[in-house]
């Protein structure tokens, strides 16, 4: 939870410190000249000394003697500087990654649709749900369009596909024949990063499953010779075209072959073949 200045009990304090530092230091030094940076800090150190030694108005004591009855109490100073950090508001997409800068960055997806708050610094991005860390990562620079993921944020159902690369996807689509490569390359290509292919080309090459590696090759050599811009619906859509046709040819041979073809002694009947 953040707090601001005015919400607290100690900001006439705080102003009351800023005041006085400027009545006795800068005010009674405001005449003098210096011409080294030591010697001023020398006067400047005097100068708080007296201020900080002076006793209070109201109550026992001066600041020295309050500080050195809370010194006990006082935190060490953190190991590392702070760093200025960036603030935004952001939705998980449905790949379970936020965009930061130019990047993208993983989140588990139990938070897909959740709106989420990214703490980006220079090294760091952190994103919180609900004032809870639930990821962080090193920032990466160089690169745009970038998904940085890790693996753990991915469903059981993603994980198994962490290896795919672009050259497995070749050399897979290569044992089908070229066409199917040629798609395959388009694919790649095409997309603004590479990554963001490898469903379509995974999806291309099941359709081998479905229909044979031969039949996939001749629908992608159908489909590449009326456009050089292939895509997974017209591949698919050339395959299920040439299922129904063989289906069609299947049932019209099985009435052939089971004669259910009505003859004239039917529609003659009586002996009325005429």
């Amino acid at each position: 939870m953040l707090f601001s200045i005015e919400d607290n009990k100690d900001k006439p304090r705080v102003e009351g410190a800023v005041k006085g530092i400027k009545i006795w230091v800068l005010a009674a030094l405001r005449h003098e000249r210096f011409y080294t940076l030591a010697d001023l800090n020398d006067a400047i150190k005097l100068k708080l000394i007296k201020y900080n030694r002076t006793p209070f108005q109201k109550m026992e004591g001066n600041r020295e003697s309050k500080y050195h009855e809370e010194k006990l109490f006082l935190l060490p100073l953190p190991r590392c500087p702070f760093e200025l950090a960036e603030w935004k508001t952001a939705t998980v997409q449905k790949d379970y990654h936020v965009k930061c800068g130019p990047q993208y960055y993983s989140v588990p997806h139990d938070y897909i649709g959740k709106k989420v708050d990214v703490r980006a610094t220079r090294h760091t991005v952190e994103v919180f749900y609900e004032n809870m860390r639930i990821c962080s990562h090193h920032r990466v620079d160089g690169f745009r369009d970038k998904y940085i993921t890790e693996p753990l944020h991915m469903p059981d159902s993603h994980r198994k596909h962490g290896e795919w690369n672009g050259e497995r996807f070749r050399a897979w689509a290569k044992k089908a024949g070229p066409c199917t490569l040629a798609c395959v390359e388009y694919f790649l290509s095409s997309a603004k990063i590479e990554e963001q292919s490898y469903k379509t080309c995974n999806a291309l090459l099941h359709l081998s499953d479905k229909h044979t590696a031969e039949r996939l090759e001749k629908a992608c050599e159908y489909v590449l010779s009326f456009t050089p811009r292939p895509s997974y619906k017209a591949v698919d859509g050339v395959l299920r075209s040439a299922q129904n046709l063989l289906a069609d040819k299947a049932r019209n041979e099985d009435v052939l072959e089971h004669g259910f073809i009505r003859g004239a002694e039917y529609y003659g009947g009586n002996g009325n073949a005429d």
